[in-house]
C-alpha cells in the first residue's frame, strides 16, 4: 500500500501497473499534474501476513486539487507469484471533511 501511494505521489505509472492484479489492471494509469498528494494514513489492515493469500488495507490519503480533499478507501490485495497486487477498492463516504 505504501509503495503504491508513493508511486501516485511520484507519478510512477509503471509501478502502479506492476502492482495491480492482472484481472482488474487498466491498460494505463494517467498522472494528474494538478493533483498534489499530502499524506497517507493507514487506518487498519486485515490478513496480509506471510501465510495469507489476500489482505485488506483501509486508508485515507489527503490531497490538494481545486481544494483540499481526502480519499478514503478499503483496498483488497491478493498475493501472486509477483508479490502483493491491488485487486480493487471501495470508496468510503465520510461526508464533508476539512483538512487540518
Amino acid at each position: 500500500m505504501r509503495s503504491r501511494y508513493t508511486a501516485y505521489v511520484r507519478g510512477d505509472g509503471g509501478h502502479l501497473l506492476r502492482t495491480w492484479h492482472p484481472t482488474t489492471r487498466p491498460a494505463r494509469v494517467d498522472h494528474d499534474p494538478g493533483l498534489e498528494w499530502l499524506g497517507l494514513e493507514v487506518l487498519r489492515t486485515e490478513a496480509g501476513d506471510v501465510d495469507d493469500t489476500f489482505g485488506v488495507v483501509e486508508f485515507r490519503a489527503a490531497y490538494l486539487a481545486d481544494g483540499p480533499g481526502v480519499l478514503h478507501e478499503v483496498s483488497r490485495f491478493a498475493r501472486t507469484d509477483d508479490g502483493w497486487q491491488y485487486v480493487r477498492g471501495r470508496m468510503v463516504d465520510d461526508g464533508p471533511r476539512t483538512l487540518r
